[in-house]
């Protein structure tokens, strides 16, 4: 029977293959091409996802010969798989839910690194949560015009490894992460995420009240900086990396005549890596992150790069929400 362990190298390889599928699609295929809307999955899937799905499909249907695997992913038709073919849930171990390319917006358009995301959890049906799972794996697909990209995991309680690829010499090496230890968000990047339309409005007033009761205002200065990545794996990593310092995604709690697209469980599914790097991942009110292991769910997030960082701003955060009638 295969273990989790076991499951580490076929996982990094299929994503490694996603990765130079993407790249080579990108390099061959105009962005008009890449960007044209190809179905929705309760989010707009872009002829570019197709490339990352059917090669994750093809992947997994190599690995499960090994072992029976039931496969959670945004773009698959009923959004889960179980594989091989034959097989039934009752069969499978193990339980994958998976984003083949988060950051699809970015990258269609060569502005931004997407990533392949994977968690693996002990199979318990329906009631399988983010707090399941036993590792994670993610992997960028950089730009046409980067030759260098990243692949993080993690196996809970055995901390957070890196390795960085160089697709021109074919070469791996691997990578320390250092997350941020500035105790302030002063002359750093801290951002409340509101990169689709719909309740941007009151997100920026939240944004505004937490910097501003936490940097101290100068005329004609920028003393605090934002950074809206389109991509929930890519901003844990740039917490990880230290990069950001402090990223809270609210967009469930927001109601408006226009809601936004939010992010849902298979977004966050890598989220065990920045917790084993020391990243700290709450909910709105402050409690630990968690929900189910589906492709429906909205879910709001808030990371730390740091318990400063964290004591810092979540009073500060959670009087903002409070104010507005937006915690529970």
């Amino acid at each position: 029977m295969t273990t989790a362990e076991c499951l580490l190298e076929p996982i990094q390889s299929l994503q490694a293959a996603i990765r130079d599928a993407v790249v080579d699609a990108c390099a061959r295929q105009a962005t008009e091409q890449l960007a044209a809307t190809a179905g929705d999955a309760g989010d707009t899937i872009y002829a570019v996802d197709r490339v990352g799905e059917d090669a994750l499909v093809r992947g997994l249907a190599q690995l499960a010969h090994r072992e029976p695997l039931c496969l959670i992913a945004e773009g698959i038709p009923g959004g889960s798989l179980v594989l091989p073919h034959g097989a039934s849930e009752g069969d499978c171990r193990w339980r994958l839910l998976v984003d083949p390319l988060d950051g699809t917006r970015g990258l269609m358009y060569q502005k931004r690194s997407a990533w392949v995301l994977t968690g693996v959890a002990p199979n318990r049906g329906p009631a399988t949560r983010l707090s399941d799972i036993v590792l994670a794996v993610q992997t960028e697909i950089p730009l046409l015009k980067q030759h260098l990209s990243e692949q993080l995991w993690a196996f809970r309680g055995k901390g957070m490894q890196a390795r960085r690829h160089n697709r021109i010499l074919g070469a791996t090496e691997s990578l320390t992460l250092r997350r941020s230890q500035a105790a302030t968000i002063a002359h750093g990047f801290a951002t409340i995420v509101r990169f689709f339309p719909g309740a941007r409005e009151t997100l920026a007033a939240i944004d505004d009240e937490v910097v501003q009761a936490l940097v101290k205002p100068e005329p004609r200065r920028a003393a605090c900086f934002e950074d809206q990545y389109a991509s929930t794996g890519g901003e844990l990593y740039e917490l990880m990396a230290g990069h950001d310092r402090f990223i809270a995604d609210l967009r469930p709690l927001v109601k408006s005549a226009s809601p936004p697209l939010c992010c849902h469980p298979y977004d966050l599914c890598t989220a065990l890596i920045a917790c084993e790097a020391g990243v700290i991942i709450t909910d709105p009110s402050g409690a630990a992150l968690d929900a189910p292991l589906d492709l429906t769910t909205d879910v709001a997030w808030v990371g730390y790069a740091n318990e400063a960082l964290r004591r810092a701003i979540e009073p500060v955060l959670q009087g903002a929400l409070r104010r507005r009638g937006l915690r529970p």
